[in-house]
């Protein structure tokens, strides 16, 4: 059986090992996930080999680079590299694009992202992709002279990474699908649909045209009680050091449990990411102390069973597909076959491809 509405991350996480993109992939597409998706960190994770690497060694599997930066790359490189993932993978492969951090862009010495930006890198890419031969000046910035090949006509699905409400907007208007943030409340997911529907449909574009992904942290039981704090308390913990007002902002949380969690000395007193370096000991009391219940509820925890559950909660609230965020192949193979029990026939009417929904 294979399961279309489904993806997982590729290297969940840090690593040390980028090859085990390729046995995480065959995995993935041998359990009958439907997509894979590869975020890019600039030690060993480059989102274009890692694309190239998938494609090579899978058939079905489809594959979505979430995310990458516009202005981290000169946007001929960036257009090529969808473009070599696109044709490599036969029309499984879908470009996505995020925000990033305003922190690590001031000390690469490369200009912010704004919303603007954004959305003209999308032009210039899509420009391209047509075949199209021009100068440009404008927010993502100025170029004499872009070109690719005359003959171009790739229809490449641009995703874009949401969280906020000018996002989540702009996503609607632009995009043909949208990846939410993890640790959005089911409430949360079910505003941000409606936002992304309402501005698709003011742009005089199909609502249902965009594909939605929700992205749901999945901590099932049967992990180590390292694995699985580091997973769910660590990864939260993680965001909420990097842009933690913004998640907050999102789901209506209080700000002050942010300012006490930001201000307490097991946080400020930890070098590096507490996902990644975070002792037992330490997720243990940050959980219990720090975090609320409600805040680390916006995932899957709990039996395979009740991890499926809450699958079934993120499209009940609206979205279209679910990233299984934060695990591997392996350690989701429990879940999915849980999901295999319930899933609703209807699904399968959604392609390979995670950015397109027909």
């Amino acid at each position: 059986m294979r399961f279309p509405e489904l993806a997982c991350y590729g290297l969940a996480g840090h690593t040390e090992r980028p090859l085990d993109v390729v046995a995480e992939a065959r995995l993935a597409e041998q359990m009958g996930i439907g997509s894979i998706f590869l975020s890019e960190r600039f030690t060993c994770k480059d989102a274009g080999v890692m694309a190239g690497a998938v494609a090579a060694t899978t058939e079905r599997l489809g594959i979505a680079t979430a995310a990458t930066n516009h202005q981290t790359r000169h946007p001929l490189v960036t257009a090529t590299m969808a473009v070599t993932a696109h044709r490599m993978s036969e029309g499984r492969y879908a470009f996505g694009l995020g925000r990033g951090f305003d922190l690590l862009f001031d000390v690469m010495g490369v200009p912010r992202s704004t919303s603007a930006s954004m959305a003209d890198a999308i032009g210039i890419y899509r420009r391209l992709w047509a075949g199209e031969a021009f100068g440009h000046a404008g927010p993502a910035g100025s170029y004499p002279f872009l070109s690719q090949d005359s003959s171009f006509d790739e229809r490449i699905p641009v995703l874009s990474m949401a969280i906020g409400d000018n996002s989540l907007a702009q996503a609607g208007r632009l995009a043909d699908g949208v990846v939410l943030h993890t640790f959005m409340t089911d409430r949360t997911v079910a505003r941000a649909v409606d936002i992304v529907r309402s501005a698709a449909q003011d742009a005089g574009r199909d609502p249902a045209s965009v594909r939605i992904w929700s992205v749901l942290a999945t901590v099932e039981d049967s992990l180590p009680e390292q694995a699985r704090l580091r997973k769910l308390v660590g990864r939260l913990a993680t965001y909420l050091q990097g842009y933690g007002a913004v998640l907050v902002r999102a789901n209506d949380w209080d700000a002050d449990v942010l300012e006490r969690f930001a201000a307490d000395p097991a946080v400020t007193g930890h070098a590096g990411a507490l996902d990644a370096t975070g002792s037992t000991e330490q997720l243990r009391d940050i959980r219990d102390r720090l975090l609320p219940e409600e805040w680390l509820g916006a995932s899957a925890t709990g039996t395979a069973e009740q991890c499926a559950a809450r699958i079934a909660d993120q499209l009940d609230a609206g979205a279209d597909s679910v990233v299984l965020h934060g695990a591997t192949p392996t350690e989701l193979a429990p879940v999915v076959a849980a999901w295999a029990t319930r899933r609703p026939a209807t699904l399968n009417a959604l392609p390979a491809n995670p950015g397109r929904i027909s």
